[in-house]
């Protein structure tokens, strides 16, 4: 019988079915721009599945088929904070929640559906793998409404792409598409957009045919040692490194490579 655990708070929804979470920002009204009650919503998803471990990935997406997310809600209603209280009051998480955070385990997949803007495309830069639809837009925009992209924007992309094309974004607030994005090394694939679910589950399929405990540990590696040498980052002792090394998985893994078998993890 599949599992299924649904929520919905603030026009922010988290489904976990058979292992996979499912966040979609639901705010079309504002193309899915996050105010501070969906920022709080967001963070406490995000908490929740950190402490959750049957969780094996996750999916970030907006709904309908106009944005993902176009950054925080500029309407008059939601803009009550000059740019230097933003700035005083930034959450240690990032936008979303998720643009900045480091002790995710598990893998998120950025389902783009139309425009990632300014902490859209923050969130964008806080995941693992990203597919895209071929409509897709893509910009770090503040600086045409005279802000600043600063939940990572500026620094993360330019630590992710070449920093010639990162420039010209960062300092144009130009909108960039898929393909573009794809061949900046920011987007794994891009596809029509009736195709976009088929595509995330391929990802989905992928992860969750590694053991579980692995894929921790890799995530874990790959957020805790950014600022370390690769000779000093593989003597890191982690939590997730270490529990994997001494896993159930561990030994499953082995004996169904042995016995030609697809493994059956445990997830410990």
């Amino acid at each position: 019988m599949e599992e299924v655990t649904e929520e919905r708070v603030d026009q922010v929804t988290l489904d976990i079915t058979d292992g996979v979470a499912t966040v979609v920002i639901d705010r079309q009204h504002v193309l899915n721009a996050v105010d501070g009650t969906a920022q709080a919503r967001l963070n406490e998803i995000w908490d929740q599945l950190e402490h959750d471990p049957s969780v094996r990935a996750v999916v970030i997406t907006g709904a309908g088929t106009r944005a993902f997310c176009v950054g925080a809600d500029m309407s008059a209603s939601a803009v009550d904070k000059t740019g230097l209280e933003y700035w005083a009051g930034l959450d240690p998480n990032g936008f979303g929640g998720l643009s900045l955070r480091t002790t995710l385990d598990v893998p998120v997949i950025a389902r783009v559906n139309g425009y990632a803007l300014g902490g859209g495309m923050e969130m964008v830069l806080g995941a693992d793998i990203v597919v895209a639809s071929e409509n897709a837009k893509f910009g770090l925009t503040e600086p045409r409404v005279g802000r600043l992209a600063l939940d990572g924007g500026i620094h993360q992309l330019v630590r992710r792409v070449p920093y010639t094309q990162a420039m010209g974004l960062l300092l144009t607030g130009r909108k960039a598409d898929a393909a573009e994005m794809q061949a900046m090394g920011l987007v794994n694939e891009v596809v029509p957009a009736e195709e976009l679910d088929a595509a995330v589950q391929r990802w989905v399929d992928r992860i969750l045919a590694c053991a579980p405990t692995s894929v921790r540990a890799v995530k874990q590696m790959v957020t805790q040692t950014s600022h370390l040498t690769a000779t000093e980052a593989r003597g890191l002792r982690l939590p997730a490194l270490m529990a994997a090394l001494d896993s159930e998985d561990s030994a499953e893994g082995v004996r169904a490579f042995q016995e030609k078998r697809r493994p059956v993890w445990p997830g410990r």
